[in-house]
């Protein structure tokens, strides 16, 4: 492993499209989705720490999930733990990562992963891991990883790409927004287009230029904190000027506007596990398009749902005419949502959060 090679993972989110089963006190980085024992979180850790030395891991996560982080990756220190006080979307978190990492090591190689993807085939993620930092150091560019789409997702963003290439690496030409199924179509059709995952490489010194020439708003508060970062005192300063950030994505801060952004292109099994309807899509070919987690099932003339239980003891599900539903019981709530409404989730769990005192959040 190289010494100059760090981590940092984004695990701060509330996972409301997962709600009841992604709560407030506990988002869905912190569940064992799959029943393997080892909660998203902690998967993408092993993931990365076949690559990353783990003095070299940095979390950013919510003030609110310390113990969490800390309970579920004793491997890491409580310094590693950068604790927002609020969340202020990834351009924030990861500008406050570099700042973090470049203290320490001025020439630091940074990968930048959520805390909620799957990846099914990682010994193929490794070598892309590998690829990107290794480029990174030599390049001054910004690099995204963009996966391969095998269908016409409407639930992912795209990055267009154009013909350059420089060593397996592909100039990218316009970042866009989740499409509509027949712009999707087009999109797959075309050829020229990948599934934005969300995972960045980079030089710091790299993101650091960017940061300054694009998002000047955002470094001349982090600039104020200079000489603090990597410091006992560095969490009680940046606190103090967080809620100054602007709020805004790493996708629109920097990456839309740079010239310098290529894109590796792979393919190693990836899902972003943001919504009921990606956990089912994985899962759909088990049983009669049936997806049971966490529960005994029996379906009659029903097909298209996925059923979720956390309950304790052994629990079984009868369902009868019933298709294409999320059926989810969490701590109190029973969610009954058609698969194909499951955007209204967010304003369901706002609803309930108004109108119930925020008890089931």
């Amino acid at each position: 492993m190289h010494i100059d090679n760090y981590c940092v993972i984004m695990g701060g989110g509330v996972g409301s499209r997962f709600w009841p089963y992604s709560r407030e006190s506990k988002p869905k980085q912190f569940l064992d989705i799959f029943g393997t024992g080892r909660s998203l979180l902690q998967m993408t850790f092993d993931r990365f720490s076949k690559v990353i030395p783990k003095e070299n891991f940095v979390i950013v996560t919510n003030a609110t999930y310390r113990d969490l982080v800390l309970e579920q990756l004793p491997e890491l220190q409580p310094s590693q733990l950068l604790l927002e006080p609020m969340r202020r979307n990834t351009a924030p978190c990861i500008g406050w990562a570099t700042y973090h990492i470049q203290a320490k090591n001025p020439k630091a190689n940074i990968i930048v992963t959520p805390a909620d993807h799957l990846i099914l085939q990682e010994d193929v993620f490794e070598e892309a891991i590998k690829q990107a930092l290794a480029f990174v150091a030599q390049h001054p560019q910004l690099v995204t990883l963009g996966v391969r789409p095998s269908r016409p997702e409407t639930g992912y963003g795209y990055i267009q790409i154009t013909g350059e290439t420089e060593g397996g690496f592909v100039q990218v030409k316009t970042f866009t927004e989740k499409p509509n199924l027949e712009m999707a179509k087009v999109f797959l059709e075309s050829g020229e287009f990948l599934w934005n995952s969300g995972m960045f490489a980079w030089n710091v010194q790299t993101i650091l230029d960017a940061f300054h020439r694009y998002l000047p708003s955002l470094t001349s508060i982090l600039d104020e904190v200079n000489g603090h970062y990597a410091q006992s005192e560095e969490q009680q300063h940046v606190g103090a000027i967080f809620s100054q950030c602007p709020n805004i994505s790493i996708d629109y801060a920097v990456l839309e506007k740079a010239d310098n952004v290529m894109v590796l292109p792979v393919d190693f099994g990836w899902a972003d596990l943001g919504t009921w309807g990606s956990l089912y899509d994985l899962k759909k070919a088990e049983d009669k398009a049936n997806v049971a987690l966490h529960t005994e099932a029996l379906f009659y003339e029903a097909e298209g749902n996925i059923i979720s239980m956390d309950g304790e003891g052994d629990q079984l599900v009868v369902v009868q005419g019933i298709n294409d539903c999320i059926i989810s019981q969490s701590n109190g709530v029973l969610l009954i949502c058609k698969r194909g409404e499951e955007q209204r989730i967010k304003e369901f769990m706002a609803e309930a959060s108004l109108r119930f005192d925020k008890r089931y959040d």
